[in-house]
């Protein structure tokens, strides 16, 4: 009967306990506020046309001091193409490339599309600063299915420092930045490709003559677009002609731009005083006539699969080709780009693997071009 009532009574005792803990838990730190609530106005790079020229420029001037540092100093010999020349960087861009701004930060890579050239890029350049990258692809994390992309957006911002996501409708990646309390980056929506386009930009730098990084020395350019009306493209006409940069536009009759696309790059040479045209036709030879730079991309991207057949039969006649270059009058040392990966109804090979193509270091710059990103929004908030 004793050890009953002992029994009953430590029982007691621990049940006692048990309330006062959960009642001292309780009081725990209040719940995690919304942005706007909080006040918190994380910087989101959701397409270029949000960003002023002199914006881009910050970004590009940090895309080749990071360059210019790893390039002549932190590659070893070995490592050297035989031959390469490495401009030696100033203090300034070495001091500003030192720097481990995501020490103990993590970004998450959000990747409904699989890409080769932004995974490695984004990766590489937030090990780099110090950070880690988490990545999260569609088997990982099903946006807008299994979650909604409000919860999504309050759950992961809350763990991260940094949110980069590769989407599929833009309004995916605008309703992720919306609720979110870390920066946004768009590494691909429908719409728009910033990344892509900083990445052309410093290319294009590095082979205009004479060479500056100064993006108005870009102005005059002349470049072609011979292709489908897509997010590469949309980025171009919202970022280009804010510099001076004239583009000439060719895509098959029914593949129209996007009319708030092009209001959008009409506001946006309004509103700083650009300088570049805009010229559409369905004609590709009219398209190249003059132009010093060609590009193009795939006709059929991730999701259009089904389209396959009727897509070909379309953009007959829209292979870039130096037959095509010549009896249009592009520029006779014309470049060549192509954001990859490459198919050959696009581009044959004698173009691609020309002397006039500098996809290869477009690609690269990929990488030069993430650093700088990852670097003032998720970094310093601040470009």
């Amino acid at each position: 009967m004793l050890s009953t009532q002992l029994l009953k009574s430590t029982k007691q005792s621990c049940t006692c306990t048990a309330r006062i803990a959960y009642r001292s838990l309780s009081t725990a730190p209040a719940r995690t506020l919304l942005p706007s609530e909080a006040g918190l106005k994380p910087p989101h790079l959701l397409t270029l046309a949000d960003l002023t020229v002199p914006q881009i420029q910050s970004l590009i001037n940090s895309a080749f001091a990071f360059k210019k540092h790893y390039k002549s100093i932190a590659i070893p010999e070995a490592g050297r193409s035989e031959g390469a020349k490495f401009q030696q960087p100033d203090a300034a861009s070495s001091e500003a490339a030192k720097g481990k701004p995501l020490t103990d930060k993590t970004v998450a890579l959000m990747f409904s599309k699989r890409s080769t050239r932004t995974r490695v890029s984004s990766e590489t350049a937030i090990t780099m600063l110090g950070g880690h990258p988490m990545f999260l692809g569609s088997s990982d994390i099903q946006l807008g299915v299994n979650e909604s992309l409000y919860d999504t957006s309050r759950v992961i911002s809350s763990m991260v420092d940094g949110i980069f996501a590769r989407v599929g409708h833009h309004s995916e990646v605008e309703e992720l930045a919306k609720h979110s309390t870390v920066p946004v980056i768009n590494a691909l929506s429908h719409l728009y490709h910033p990344c892509q386009i900083l990445a052309d930009l410093q290319t294009l730098l590095e082979f205009r003559q004479p060479f500056s990084t100064d993006l108005s020395s870009l102005e005059g350019l002349t470049i072609a677009w011979v292709g489908d009306s897509n997010n590469i493209l949309n980025e171009m006409m919202v970022t280009y002609p804010r510099m001076g940069v004239n583009l000439q536009i060719a895509t098959p009759k029914g593949y129209d731009l996007e009319p708030e696309v092009v209001e959008r790059a009409n506001a946006g040479i309004k509103q700083e005083g650009g300088k570049g045209k805009i010229i559409y036709t369905n004609d590709p030879a009219e398209a190249v006539k003059n132009a010093n730079v060609i590009t193009t991309d795939t006709w059929i991207s991730m999701g259009q699969e089904e389209e396959t057949a009727k897509r070909l039969k379309d953009f007959a006649g829209y292979q870039v080709t130096n037959e095509l270059l010549k009896r249009g009058g592009a520029a006779k040392d014309a470049l060549f780009m192509h954001c990859l990966p490459r198919h050959k109804e696009e581009v044959d090979d004698e173009v691609f693997h020309g002397n006039q193509s500098v996809v290869f270091q477009e690609a690269e710059n990929r990488k030069w071009t993430a650093l700088a990103v990852f670097d003032a929004f998720v970094g310093k908030w601040k470009v």
